[in-house]
């Protein structure tokens, strides 16, 4: 799989830019805030309808304008595809598929891969376990439609039980009806809690092996899901938590407080892990993804790297670069000095400054 081609019009900080791509590594230079990791942004926006931030759609759209468009060429298994994406101010986005308007986000994904890495990815590890449900959040979605829906849906009846646990407080004889939206929660959550079992599994063993390799065998990790609660006990458990929930006017059980383990021997690198080691470990997740992402659609992904070159030390970048042969890959950075010594072929080079690029 490659993009051919990128166009965006009143997206972010550009009034109109078009590129066109290389099949293999294409290079975005320049200095901060002048609309680099916006491009890698549209591409994203393209696979997941969403953006890898959380921005709203209406952050997206350029200042002073009401609406914006993005387009993409594409090609898969030497089939071409266009996903068009129409961003508009206080109404829904519009989606079209070689030209054919799609009434549901849903449609879209399985279409274009790509596996977004960012310095911010580098605290997955790390941070708290709301960075690492996104983790899991964004790469499952890729894979699976069926995970998307159930956790959208999920988060949907969420959001309306918190609601009610608080308009309780005021009216008591709601209480009765929360019981449906137990139901519902328990519904989706199980569906969720059961697929992130499966995914962790999965990659699990793709990131024992990877992260080995990084550490020349000196480090021999493991990778487990951590659920809040597991499926079979799900039910029960929101039953007990029902009073508390009552009083903190809050849902405390449920796959919306997951998490994931990593280990080293006994020790939990979330906490006891160097920095070395969390950095390490964070790279080989992405670049187990990638390999996922090759058995799960037989093809490539679109790998986005978004200035971590520069976060990461030179036995580590060379790893990285080394694993991109074949992989179209979107790199952006500061300076192509970084690239000076290492052994990766610049295949397209562009300069971005202040919402314009232009091919070197």
């Amino acid at each position: 799989m490659h993009v051919a081609s990128l166009e965006v019009g009143d997206f972010r900080n550009y009034e109109y830019t078009k590129v066109e791509f290389h099949e293999k590594t294409n290079i975005f230079y320049g200095d901060n805030a002048q609309g680099k990791t916006n491009l890698l942004e549209a591409l994203y926006l393209c696979s997941m309808t969403k953006s890898h931030k959380g921005s709203k759609d209406k952050e997206l759209i350029r200042i002073g304008k009401d609406e914006a468009h993005i387009k993409v060429c594409l090609e898969k298994r030497g089939v071409p595809h266009r996903i068009d994406l129409h961003l508009k101010k206080g109404r829904g986005k519009g989606i079209a598929i070689d030209g054919i308007p799609v009434k549901r986000s849903l449609e879209v994904l399985g279409l274009f891969h790509v596996v977004f890495f960012s310095p911010e990815d580098l605290g997955i590890v790390k941070n708290g376990p709301s960075e690492r449900r996104k983790f899991l959040n964004m790469e499952l979605c890729q894979l699976d439609s069926m995970y998307l829906y159930d956790l959208t849906e999920y988060n949907k009846v969420l959001e309306q039980r918190n609601k009610l646990l608080k308009q309780i407080s005021f009216q008591p004889s709601l209480k009765e009806t929360l019981d449906i939206w137990d139901t519902k929660l328990l519904e989706y959550g199980e569906k969720v809690i059961q697929r992130r079992k499966e995914f962790i599994e999965e990659l699990g063993e793709i990131v024992v092996r990877v992260n080995e390799r990084l550490t020349g065998g000196k480090e021999k990790i493991s990778i487990f899901y951590e659920p809040d609660v597991s499926k079979e006990e799900f039910e029960k458990k929101l039953m007990a938590s029902r009073e508390k929930d009552l009083k903190l006017c809050s849902t405390g059980v449920g796959p919306h407080r997951d998490d994931i383990c990593f280990l080293e021997k006994e020790a939990d690198l979330r906490k006891y892990g160097s920095q070395g080691q969390q950095r390490t470990l964070a790279l080989s997740l992405k670049l187990a993804e990638i390999d996922l992402v090759k058995e799960k659609i037989n093809d490539t992904p679109v790998l986005l790297l978004d200035d971590v070159l520069s976060e990461l030390d030179r036995n580590r970048q060379n790893y990285l670069l080394e694993s991109l042969e074949e992989v179209q890959t979107m790199i952006t950075c500061t300076g192509i000095e970084e690239f000076v010594d290492s052994r990766l072929t610049l295949d397209r080079i562009f300069h971005v400054v202040d919402g314009t690029v232009t091919q070197k």
